[in-house]
């Protein structure tokens, strides 16, 4: 993706591509799109003499008022507008940017569709699959059961620290998109797995190193995003399950069994941490 890019403007891209794949769960097509229409963007942006990071609204508009020239449909522009909206929400997100330079961009009407998720017999069939007698089984279960059983994004489970488990009051802190923090509480089952995870496995993967998240690596740092999709894709294949199930799958299926369960959609948009109901809507 973006190639004849200076390696500056495609390692954002890269990373953007990345964050598709193991957070989003999007498809190899949907991401192939993405880096399509945000390489023609970059292209012209390089001949601009802008990168990434300058970019303003005008840019954008000005990209935009060369594409409608060149005669293209009303649906591939619509298609660029949301992918770099979607491109720059990230970088804002990440806060490599201080504002968003697509927040005065109309956007254009997409149809929605409704997210994949695994009903609760094929969850009930992941968890069996995975053995708490092994120290690195154990993580794992626990990582996923956190980012089914309450919702969390992959980024926010990877990046917990110890402190923001609250064991006594059985809730976490996590910091969501943007830096926004929210209480999320969990069940007894997450907390007897927390518990056996951190007295069993965690000091065991840790040796005598330091380390202030909670679920560490074979190297004593915290677990990456990619690993946790890898690991995944790995029980994933011990089950008869034969959807394509990335780790925003549990929490699209966290969100779908409480709304099923006649939870109010409020709650479920403050349990996920979206700004906007309508994104909570999709389900």
């Amino acid at each position: 993706m973006g190639s004849k890019l200076p390696s500056s403007q495609n390692h954002l891209l890269q990373t953007f591509q990345e964050y598709l794949s193991v957070e989003k769960g999007l498809s190899d097509n949907s991401i192939y799109s993405y880096g399509y229409d945000l390489n023609k963007f970059a292209i012209f942006l390089e001949k601009e003499h802008i990168n990434f990071l300058e970019v303003k609204t005008n840019d954008i508009m000005r990209f935009l008022e060369e594409e409608r020239e060149r005669k293209i449909s009303a649906k591939t522009l619509a298609r660029e507008v949301v992918a770099i909206r979607q491109f720059y929400k990230f970088l804002r997100d990440e806060k490599r940017l201080d504002s968003n330079p697509t927040e005065k961009i109309e956007t254009p009407e997409v149809a929605r569709t409704i997210p994949d998720y695994l009903t609760q017999t094929e969850i009930d069939e992941l968890f069996i699959t995975i053995k708490e007698d092994n120290l690195y089984e154990l993580r794992d279960k626990c990582i996923f059961e956190l980012l089914y059983s309450s919702g969390l994004r992959i980024s926010e489970a990877c990046n917990l620290k110890i402190g923001d488990v609250d064991m006594e009051n059985m809730a976490i802190t996590v910091e969501g998109k943007g830096g926004r923090q929210r209480l999320v509480p969990f069940g007894e089952k997450s907390l007897d797995i927390l518990k056996k995870y951190m007295a069993e496995s965690r000091p065991e993967i840790l040796k005598k190193r330091v380390c202030e998240f909670v679920f560490v690596s074979k190297k004593g740092s915290y677990i990456n995003r990619k690993s946790v999709w890898r690991l995944l894709n790995h029980y994933i294949k011990r089950t008869k399950i034969k959807k394509k199930v990335t780790p925003h799958t549990l929490r699209h299926s966290f969100a779908t069994h409480l709304l099923e369960n006649h939870a109010d959609l409020k709650s479920v948009q403050e349990l996920l941490g979206h700004i906007d109901i309508s994104t909570t809507q999709i389900y």
